[in-house]
């Protein structure tokens, strides 16, 4: 067992999902308590990389004999034996480790919390096979990964108040007007894109009863339904706006257009899931940028007069 094959049978490529809205969570942390440093970025990377990895694992293992059912999925490593299952145990298991080292060298409420996306990540391989809201499960698999990152600055701050507790006028929770709101549109973001990725799987999920979207409802309530997904995420990034600025909203407003033309115009591409994979990996990044420029123009304002 290769690096090569390790990075294959996680699918690193995918990581360019979750990391910008990591990084994303991150920062918004960083300029609400005005805490944060270098190494503490650093080990949120790690335990990001460690739920990503952990995460695909336990999915692949999982789902070893739905892969091997299904002609687009059967040469995958488990199903086609390239990889034995006690070492994809292992990668899971040293997964697991990076998960709670990143976790346990952040603070104490880090590792006590690092059970929740531990248990999603087992519960969402089942959820196809009982329900078409497994995509939405998913999403919020993803959705965590913000809100993982602004834990792990907020509770250095504020330790398990940053969870439980309130600000100072006793209003509203520390994390609700922003992380929240920024998790939830990752959430329906992540769902709007795998409804879409299940139309390649259609038949074999139809015949193998596995459950989807598309499989349920069809090709036309499936852009209908990714419409209005894009819509309600695009909303949710409006509502956080974390730099009460324009380039967070002008952001999420462009690359929310832009999924939406992508899937519209999905018959006119060769490639339709090459595109729709390349406008949804975007989104995050775009979403990155556009966060950390609102963020220096609000705290150097004469940079847009040098």
């Amino acid at each position: 067992m290769d690096a090569k094959q390790i990075l294959s049978f996680i699918k690193i490529e995918h990581t360019l999902f979750s990391l910008p809205f990591v990084l994303i969570g991150y920062f918004i942390a960083v300029e609400q308590f005005n805490a944060g440093s270098h190494i503490d970025l650093l080990w949120i990377l790690v335990a990001a990389v460690g739920a990503r990895g952990l995460a695909m694992a336990l999915n692949r293992i999982i789902d070893r004999d739905i892969d091997a059912a299904n002609p687009r999925t059967q040469n995958r490593h488990l199903a086609s034996g390239e990889m034995s299952l006690q070492s994809a145990w292992t990668l899971a298991g040293v997964f697991l480790v990076m998960l709670l080292l990143g976790a346990g060298m952040l603070n104490p409420v880090a590792l006590m919390m690092a059970w929740l996306p531990v248990l999603a990540f087992v519960i969402y391989p089942y959820m196809k096979r009982y329900t078409w809201m497994c995509h939405f499960w998913l999403g919020l698999c993803l959705g965590l990964a913000p809100a993982g990152a602004w834990v792990a600055i907020a509770a250095d701050v504020h330790g398990w108040a940053a969870i439980t507790g309130m600000f100072d006028n006793n209003t509203e929770f520390l994390w609700a007007p922003t992380v929240l709101p920024i998790s939830l549109g990752v959430a329906l973001w992540i769902a709007a894109f795998d409804i879409n990725y299940a139309r390649m799987d259609v038949e074999s999920d139809q015949t193998s009863g596995i459950h989807s979207f598309p499989s349920k409802f069809g090709e036309a309530a499936t852009t209908r339904t990714t419409i209005q997904l894009s819509l309600l995420w695009f909303a949710c990034f409006a509502v956080s706006n974390p730099m009460d600025g324009i380039w967070f909203l002008a952001a999420a407003g462009l690359m929310a257009a832009l999924n939406i033309s992508v899937v519209l115009a999905k018959d006119k591409f060769e490639d339709f899931q090459t595109v729709l994979f390349r406008a949804s990996m975007l989104t995050g990044w775009v979403l990155l940028i556009a966060l950390v420029i609102g963020f220096m123009l609000e705290s150097n304002p004469e940079f847009m007069l040098d």
